[in-house]
């Protein structure tokens, strides 16, 4: 009984951090251009600052250099998944489209589970990348809950905001690659203090 019991808080220990993940100071505003809209779209991503520090930081860094600047949402699946982060997607569809990065890759820090608004980092197969080791820039957002993706995947943000906006995005025609054929862009991503009303996660997340 006494080992039960241990093996159950042990347990419970290990969960605790994928239930509670508090959120960091700071906010990432994505303003997101559809093809003939005057007016950019929001959605807004809580940063979870302590369970993933690296990532963020190194997603903060990216902001503030503008590098999502002008790239195309590359990979979407209907009601699901989106994906982003591929500098060579403002060319559109290449060869290339999916690998590309800022350079470097990222440690893993695989604490999150995969609720809904879950914003995780990209990466290669774990054949060629056993360490689990992050794409530098690419991430995806995950439209419904996918606890088959838990464990596999740095979990580092939640969108607070926008969700819907993301899920039109998803629901795109695209070619045979799950490429989006309508242009829609990611206008900017810019760093705001958390305000009240983000401080109340989106249903399902974290």
């Amino acid at each position: 009984m006494k080992h039960a019991t241990a093996l159950l808080l042990a347990a419970l220990a290990l969960c605790t951090p994928l239930r509670a993940a508090p959120l960091g100071p700071e906010v990432a505003v994505m303003q997101i251009q559809f093809p003939g809209e005057k007016q950019a779209r929001e959605v807004t991503i809580g940063l979870h600052d302590e369970a993933a520090p690296y990532t963020v930081a190194n997603f903060k860094n990216l902001i503030q250099k503008k590098f999502y600047n002008g790239q195309r949402f590359f990979r979407v699946f209907p009601g699901t998944f989106v994906q982003t982060g591929d500098p060579s997607s403002r060319r559109g569809q290449t060869e290339r489209t999916g690998t590309g990065g800022p350079g470097w890759t990222l440690p893993a820090e695989i604490r999150l589970k995969h609720g809904k608004g879950a914003v995780a980092m990209a990466r290669l197969p774990d054949k060629i990348n056993p360490a689990r080791n992050s794409n530098g820039s690419q991430f995806y957002v995950s439209l419904v809950p996918a606890p088959k993706l838990d464990g596999k995947y740095t979990v580092f943000g939640t969108v607070l905001s926008g969700l819907e906006v993301l899920d039109e995005v998803s629901k795109l025609p695209t070619n045979s690659n799950d490429f989006p054929l309508p242009k829609v862009v990611v206008k900017s991503i810019v760093l705001a203090p958390r305000a009240e009303a983000a401080q109340q996660p989106a249903a399902g997340a974290p």
